[in-house]
């Protein structure tokens, strides 16, 4: 064996070893990108799952908060209309005139003389306008006498000479309770889903 056969078996020997530690290389570069692109790959499924997550909660917080500013936008609208129907009411009442007023003031009046029945001087206050009507109603009532406008829509307020109790019969008290007493049945009746 000769000393170029000897280092000609070297290089071969090196060249195939060369040869296989670059196949290796070639493999393990092959199996580290494929796990990279497998990584990346889950990276950007998880990433595109967390937008859509994010999407679909502000879609929901959007849409939740759209819902309770057209609830609130309704109630201020049913507020208002039930405001104005109250308005309507309360001026039918200050305009009523004649028999139908005076017979309202007087069943008033009627009520809140149950608590006077034992007083001497009993002083009766009405609506501006009224005066006329409360002299002649109080002309059938010992002891009772206007004693001038109240501010109110009509009805009476009766109080007497040294007693602490004071009677508000006004129209706008009864429109108050009734009102109170009867809003659900009101509201129902003016929004009626259907």
């Amino acid at each position: 064996m000769s000393l170029d056969t000897v280092v000609e078996d070297i290089r071969d020997e090196a060249r195939a070893r060369a040869e296989d530690i670059r196949a290796e290389g070639e493999a393990r570069a092959e199996e580290i990108l494929e796990a990279a692109e497998a990584d990346a790959t889950e990276i950007v499924e998880d990433a595109e799952q967390d937008v859509e997550r994010q999407i679909e909660q502000e879609r929901e917080q959007t849409l939740s908060s759209a819902k309770l500013e057209a609830k609130q936008q309704r109630l201020e609208a049913r507020r208002e209309v039930l405001q104005d129907v109250k308005a309507q009411v309360e001026e039918a009442i200050a305009t009523l005139e004649g028999d139908r007023r005076a017979e309202l003031t007087k069943t008033l009046l009627d009520a809140a003389a149950a608590e006077f029945e034992d007083a001497e001087e009993v002083h009766v206050y009405g609506a501006a306008g009224d005066e006329e009507l409360l002299e002649e109603v109080l002309a059938d009532y010992d002891g009772y006498e206007y004693a001038g406008e109240y501010d109110c829509l009509g009805g009476v307020v009766v109080e007497a000479e040294g007693s602490r109790v004071r009677v508000n019969n006004t129209f706008d008290s009864v429109l108050e309770d009734v009102w109170e007493e009867n809003l659900r049945a009101i509201s129902t009746k003016l929004f009626e889903e259907r």
